[in-house]
């Protein structure tokens, strides 16, 4: 955190990290309506190509060759390895699933953090938090219900999904001891594009309209604009004072959803994000306390 901590500080903080899930919000719904019609490998290679434009028209000026000058070349690699699975995986999944649910097992990720953290770091867990952490799994139990009628493959793609993104951020945390946020964040990119590029060429298809060109361009400036807003965040605001406010996200999805596919989510979603969201929240609290 750069700035002072200060309750302006903390409220520029929090109004930054709102609009960075705008944002994402913007970037999964423009994917799934995207994905109706194209191949998902494209529409994730054009999420990178413009993630990697976008970005580096912004911070090449400011950060010059430090921006791709590291001494962690394996470390990149693999996070843009991670980057492309996991986009994949959701872009996948949105095919099939509502935008709720996908967000909604997505927030999850907290909770597997807190998992990982103890088994793989040894950080230290009282009875409480243990049961914060499996009340959160028994919501996700109410999301997924397996064996219903409800169920959905893609729904474990997602589950699977944000035990990745929960490895990518505790790589990222470890990084970011030795990185500076912006290099950390646009290496990624640029090898996920790079990556993927001979893939999209082979499945190429020219999208059918000037909207869907329009919208699938835009998917990267949604992703780096909000990855930059939510670097930006945490200069201004320490992690536990921003960190709750993911759970904004739902709200944003949900409107999204409603608005441009008639989506209404089923009860037991809305019931399993509530319990999901108390169990992060009772988390997040306990951290700050300690």
């Amino acid at each position: 955190m750069l700035h002072a901590d200060s309750a302006r500080n903390r409220l520029i903080g929090i109004g930054l990290v709102s609009g960075a899930y705008v944002l994402f919000t913007l970037l999964d719904g423009s994917a799934k309506w995207l994905v109706g019609s194209m191949p998902v490998i494209m529409v994730v290679w054009l999420r990178f190509v413009m993630h990697a434009i976008v970005a580096g028209a912004v911070l090449l000026p400011l950060r010059g060759r430090r921006l791709v000058v590291t001494r962690y070349w394996r470390w990149h690699a693999l996070r843009a390895l991670m980057f492309i699975a996991m986009t994949g995986i959701n872009f996948w999944a949105l095919q099939y699933l509502q935008l709720t649910v996908t967000s909604s097992i997505f927030f999850t990720v907290p909770i597997i953090i807190a998992v990982l953290g103890a088994v793989f770091f040894g950080e230290r867990r009282d009875a409480a938090r243990w049961a914060a952490i499996l009340v959160g799994f028994a919501g996700v139990l109410f999301i997924v219900r397996p064996g219903s009628a409800g169920f959905h493959p893609a729904m474990l793609g997602s589950l699977v999904n944000a035990v990745l993104y929960a490895l990518f951020m505790l790589m990222t945390r470890r990084l970011a001891a030795y990185e500076s946020p912006e290099t950390i964040q646009y290496l990624p990119a640029v090898g996920a594009a790079l990556l993927l590029t001979p893939l999209a060429i082979a499945r190429w298809e020219w999208p059918d309209t000037w909207l869907e060109w329009t919208v699938a361009c835009l998917l990267g400036v949604f992703g780096a604009v909000g990855h930059h807003l939510l670097a930006l965040a945490h200069r201004y605001a320490p992690a536990t004072v921003i960190a709750p406010f993911l759970y904004q996200q739902v709200l944003y999805m949900a409107i999204f959803g409603y608005l441009v596919f008639g989506d209404v989510p089923p009860a037991a979603v809305g019931i399993g994000a509530a319990i999901v969201i108390a169990s992060g929240l009772y988390l997040f609290q306990r951290e700050r306390r300690s």
